[in-house]
């Protein structure tokens, strides 16, 4: 029963988090570049090795990229600080 309970959860997860389109950081930035006024949510994560992650939307559609070192936002972003967020799949 667990496995189904889990299967279950991630599929309610998929339907409420829409489509997410995982990009390199610097299609990531070419996309913020498009956007008049974007809001990009950030979280850091790891201990040992640090993780850079970045969620922001699109025409509809959920764009995150990764990364080892911070991205340089352009000054006109909205910046959100996450203490972390979560990307199924």
């Amino acid at each position: 029963m667990h496995g189904a309970a889990a299967h279950t959860a991630m599929v309610n997860a998929l339907r409420a988090s829409g489509v997410i389109v995982r990009v390199r950081p610097e299609d990531f930035l070419a996309i913020i570049r498009r956007v008049e006024e974007p809001l990009v949510v950030a979280a850091q994560s790891g201990v040992f090795k640090k993780s850079y992650q970045y969620l922001t939307s699109y025409k509809g559609l959920a764009f995150v990229a990764q990364s080892p070192t911070p991205l340089m936002l352009p000054r006109h972003v909205e910046t959100v600080l996450a203490e972390k967020f979560w990307v199924p799949g």
